[in-house]
């Protein structure tokens, strides 16, 4: 009986984490934020993230009612995304990319990232990146089914954070979002949050008439790209930071939206 309050309070304060950092929604600052907090945050990332995929199907349906052309669909859904987020993730993206654009210094690459300024590379990344987007969407939101795929999709990217934070990945900063969630998620629980991921886009995809498979490779490749990245910024960098983990998401995203077309 002892231990059953903590650890509700450990799950309420990594629920808070999740909903507060990675959403535009108000609620409570969690009570503390530790490892303990941080792998729950991160575990729940991607339920804590549903209502930006629910935003996305309603938008795309909106957009279906009024007849709207599947671009202008597809803008207006990455936009409610970017809003949802208050643009955490694409910030990310754009610092991430400058810092590794700018040296091969990793303390210059590191104050790069810092600064907040975004550069060129940033910004052609900014454009690519959100450009695939729309394309993907305006691709997929053609049904009803199509649109709920989106939106999962939108929620189930955030499943890249789990992956970021296993305990063989260090942090490159003492300080900030990536040095408190570093190293929180063992392997077994990324496992079973990439099986579950998996096994909600099979489910989704089925009443869209894609094939389950495609689902399976999907997320396989989006493993794949996601393990690159992580590879070539520890190269970098030596671990992660808050804009890794958010340019993770964004990449995770893309490349799921991509292949399931």
């Amino acid at each position: 009986m002892t231990t059953a309050a903590p650890r509700r309070q450990v799950t309420a304060d990594g629920w808070r984490l999740a909903v507060g950092t990675l959403t535009a929604l108000r609620v409570r600052p969690p009570g503390q934020v530790d490892a303990a907090v941080a792998h729950v945050a991160m575990l729940l990332a991607p339920i804590a993230a549903l209502p930006l995929g629910i935003a996305v199907a309603l938008s795309a349906l909106a957009g279906h009612s009024l007849s709207w052309p599947g671009p202008v669909i597809g803008s207006v859904a990455v936009g409610v995304v970017a809003l949802g987020t208050r643009c955490l993730h694409l910030d990310g993206l754009a610092d991430t990319t400058d810092g590794l654009a700018a040296s091969h210094d990793r303390t210059r690459a590191l104050e790069v990232m810092k600064s907040g300024d975004i550069g060129p590379a940033g910004v052609v990344t900014l454009i690519v990146v959100m450009g695939l987007q729309v394309f993907a969407i305006s691709e997929l939101v053609d049904s009803t089914a199509g649109a709920v795929l989106a939106g999962l999709v939108v929620a189930a990217s955030r499943v890249s954070l789990a992956i970021c934070c296993l305990r063989s990945i260090p942090c490159a900063r003492p300080t900030g979002l990536g040095a408190a969630c570093a190293g929180t998620v063992g392997y077994t629980h990324a496992a079973v949050s990439l099986l579950m991921i998996s096994g909600v886009l099979i489910t989704a995809t089925l009443p869209s008439g894609i094939s389950p498979w495609r689902a399976v490779s999907s997320v396989a490749f989006a493993v794949v790209v996601l393990a690159l990245l992580l590879r070539h910024v520890i190269r970098r960098l030596s671990g992660i930071t808050g804009d890794v983990l958010g340019a993770s998401v964004e990449v995770t995203c893309t490349i799921l939206l991509l292949t399931l077309i």
